[in-house]
């Protein structure tokens, strides 16, 4: 591999890394009802597994109130099932048309227990780019050793890996702490 393929091919995986921590963070509750608590959430639909933003709109009328209207209203009790069974702690009433979940307020223990998960994800994310480092670094040492890359141009794409790495730690640190300053409010 040269050089650019090297650093186009890491800067991609961590810029991968940076969406996945933004995708799961959305997921978080924050106290506030917003449709991208749900919108992932799993149900059986005619034996596949879809998501919900798939199947209905989802929609926040309310601070506290999430509303769910499917496309197709057989589906109704499945959605109802999958939502009760994921890990977000939410009770569905279904008045046969739509699904309204009620998102109640976070109490202070549940508000820090999000948070510490937050910054799990974060970590998950942070070790992920590093890895996208050291592969990208192993590339860099194949490329020198195969006589592709000369020495200084080697030290240089390291040196630029480690830039691109701490570009990366930096924006996943700060998607953690909006989210986390998000949570705490």
């Amino acid at each position: 591999m040269d050089r650019d393929e090297i650093m186009l091919d890491a800067e991609e995986r961590m810029e991968k890394a940076a969406e996945t921590l933004k995708g799961r963070l959305v997921g978080l509750r924050t106290g506030r009802a917003a449709p991208g608590l749900v919108e992932n959430v799993r149900v059986d639909y005619y034996g596949t597994m879809t998501p919900l933003k798939q199947m209905a709109n989802i929609s926040a009328p309310e601070a506290q109130m999430l509303v769910i209207r499917p496309f197709d209203a057989g589906a109704l009790k499945d959605i109802e099932k999958a939502i009760r069974s994921s890990d977000l702690g939410l009770a569905p009433t279904n008045d046969g048309k739509v699904i309204r979940l009620n998102v109640p307020s976070l109490s202070g223990e549940q508000r820090k227990k999000l948070v510490a998960k937050a910054k799990e994800y974060a970590e998950d994310q942070r070790v992920a780019v590093r890895n996208v480092r050291r592969d990208a670094n192993k590339h860099v040492d194949t490329s020198e050793k195969d006589g592709i890359l000369s020495e200084d141009d080697a030290k240089a794409a390291k040196e630029e890996v480690q830039e691109l790495t701490k570009k990366f730690e930096g924006r996943i640190n700060e998607l953690a702490e909006k989210k986390n300053a998000e949570i705490m409010e």
